[in-house]
């Protein structure tokens, strides 16, 4: 199965929305009449009304409707803005696929047909680390790569929270185990199911914006915001983590959990008399690779 499938258009759309624009009132100082410092006798150069937006669709506006130079610094600002956006999409889809290789169910109790596992069966990697070695983003630097540890950060710790809550409800995943002729059940691959079905009390986390986008915004350097008190950087994370949440709904429900090495005793076994009876107390082989088709 792939992993995540980011639409990333809709997190220029989602950043658009905000329609916030360049340069800012605060730049200013917030004093009155502040545009028309900017502006002041500029309409009368020639050519100076020229400006059309280059970058589409464009993440900021000037604050004068076609004045070329601050549609220019628009275009500059949020072609930066976009590329950092789609790096970091890139970056948290590469550190996911790397995790499904190493992902695994561990601790499962098997009772005849049904596996039940309890918050903290999942186990895998965290996602900070391999989304900072993604080659999208590895050679980050300075306050780029500041940024992108804060997402990164963001991104691992609402992932993680929805991980270590992640259950298995007594799902039939071996009914070969209801009546197995023998002592002993050898290792057996369940039936395949979504992910989705392993429910998770935290799995909001991860399929809606919100909490990601405040972990981003928590992680980040604070000498940063203080720079920033437009928080565009804030919009930036709710575009980026607009785009994930989804990308992580679509992943629970098309993800198949498979290839779970179920075992274990038949305590009722005793031929001639029982020659047949069901798993009680069994387990599974914690090995990697249950979600790494």
């Amino acid at each position: 199965m792939p992993g995540l499938s980011p639409i990333k258009i809709l997190g220029n759309v989602k950043f658009m929305s905000n329609n916030l624009k360049l340069p800012t009132q605060k730049a200013s100082g917030g004093a009155k009449g502040w545009a028309e410092k900017f502006f002041k006798d500029r309409d009368q150069e020639p050519g100076e009304m020229s400006g059309v937006p280059q970058t589409i669709p464009p993440w900021f506006f000037p604050q004068k409707p076609g004045y070329k130079y601050h549609q220019k610094s628009c275009d500059k600002i949020g072609q930066d803005f976009k590329d950092f956006h789609d790096a970091m999409i890139d970056a948290v889809q590469f550190g996911h696929q790397m995790w499904k290789l190493q992902a695994k169910f561990q601790n499962l109790q098997i009772m005849a047909v049904c596996a039940i596992g309890s918050p903290g069966c999942l186990d895998g990697p965290e996602l900070e680390s391999l989304i900072k070695q993604a080659p999208s983003c590895a050679a980050f630097s300075g306050n780029k790569a500041k940024h992108r540890d804060a997402v990164a950060k963001g991104v691992s710790k609402a992932f993680k929270n929805w991980q270590d809550q992640v259950t298995v409800p007594g799902l039939p995943w071996y009914p070969a185990f209801a009546a197995f002729p023998g002592p002993m059940a050898p290792p057996m691959p369940n039936i395949p199911m979504p992910l989705i079905c392993c429910i998770s009390a935290k799995m909001s986390d991860i399929i809606m914006p919100d909490t990601m986008t405040q972990e981003m915004d928590d992680a980040l350097d604070g000498g940063l915001k203080n720079k920033d008190p437009e928080k565009h950087y804030h919009a930036l994370h709710d575009a980026i983590t607009t785009v994930l949440s989804l990308a992580f709904l679509m992943w629970l429900a098309s993800q198949q959990v498979m290839l779970v090495l179920g075992k274990g005793p038949i305590p009722t076994f005793a031929p001639p008399f029982v020659p047949v009876g069901p798993v009680v107390g069994g387990d599974n082989l914690a090995i990697p690779g249950h979600l790494m088709t």
